[in-house]
């Protein structure tokens, strides 16, 4: 896997997260099966981006010493 492509991976997750944390801070209090499955997704989300940012991290080359 490139480190392009896990970079795009990686804003894509980050979008994910941010739509979905719109949508569940808009929902009103009496939407509870609704809460549980945004939150679910929500929670999936946030381990898919940080798997691809521990990608990343993992792909990118150490610095070279001075």
């Amino acid at each position: 896997m490139s480190i392009r492509y896990v970079a795009i991976e990686l804003y894509r997750c980050e979008k994910k997260i941010q739509e979905l944390e719109k949508k569940l801070a808009a929902l009103k209090p009496e939407a509870a099966a609704e809460r549980a499955a945004l939150e679910a997704e929500l929670f999936q989300a946030h381990k898919e981006r940080d798997h691809f940012k521990a990608l990343l991290e993992a792909k990118k080359e150490p610095p070279l010493p001075i």
